[in-house]
């Protein structure tokens, strides 16, 4: 797994390959500011393209991105993301499947359309500043146990040694719970209820939205595919135990 972090501003070689916003003027008869703003944004996006299309191709290899889902993305600054653009086979993108958006969700490098979910990555990014990655998928464990807990709001989980895989737990003995939000096609009132209950607490770097899929992040790539595959992990025992519980046996069952 490739670590990607955070680019600084000016960091890393000048690309003559600059993508433009559709509209706007050809680079002669733009500002300099804005053409050499552009160009940084590019240099950014060809750096960390390689990791993060690795990292969705890796993903799309295990189906969790079927008939197209999901979308993926990394921090480039303060200010600018990378993420996949929307539709594709994300297994086969390239780096012209990724786009650079500001934190209100606006393409500023890259042609392709923006997902729909860009604001539930954008929000993340503006509220934590530690965040660098956020990945969101469609295993079919993750999108039954959103169904199953719509109602209850969250998925408890407790005893798994795999807890201790998210940063801060160091034992066992302990429980964390998954949000579960009801899935809703205006992202800035999904956004805005996830704000609210990440306002009420919780370590958990993650949640599911109903009949929809998980969203998981980490401070880079790595550590945000370290929670995801966590998550799911557990999100699948405890679907099995469950299973099994319900036919009598306990969940002893080899």
């Amino acid at each position: 797994m490739i670590s990607v972090k955070a680019l600084a501003p000016g960091q890393g070689r000048q690309s003559t390959a600059i993508g433009y916003i559709s509209g706007t003027a050809p680079p002669s008869h733009r500002e300099p500011a804005a053409i050499d703003r552009t160009t940084t944004l590019e240099t950014h996006r060809q750096a960390v393209a390689p990791a993060l299309i690795a990292e969705v191709r890796a993903l799309a290899a295990r189906g969790w991105t079927p008939a197209t889902g999901g979308n993926f993305s990394c921090r480039i600054d303060a200010r600018h993301v990378a993420m996949t653009a929307s539709g594709g086979d994300k297994g086969r993108i390239g780096t012209d499947h990724i786009l650079v958006v500001d934190l209100d969700g606006q393409v500023v490098v890259g042609a392709r359309r923006p997902s729909a979910e860009t604001l539930l990555h954008t929000h993340l990014y503006r509220r934590y500043a530690d965040v660098g990655a956020v990945l969101h998928t469609h295993s079919r464990a993750q999108t039954v146990a959103s169904r199953l807990f719509e109602d209850a709001g969250a998925m408890r989980i407790e005893g798994y040694e795999l807890i201790k895989a998210f940063e801060g737990q160091s034992t066992h003995e302990t429980s964390i719970e998954i949000p579960v939000f009801p899935n809703n096609q205006h992202m800035p009132t999904l956004a805005g209820q996830v704000d609210a209950r990440l306002d009420r607490g919780g370590t958990t770097p993650g949640y599911l939205i109903a009949g929809h899929g998980l969203y998981a992040w980490g401070c880079d790539l790595e550590q945000a595919h370290r929670h995801l595959e966590a998550l799911d992990f557990l999100i699948d025992c405890e679907l099995e135990r469950l299973r099994l519980s319900r036919r009598g046996d306990g969940g002893t069952r080899a």
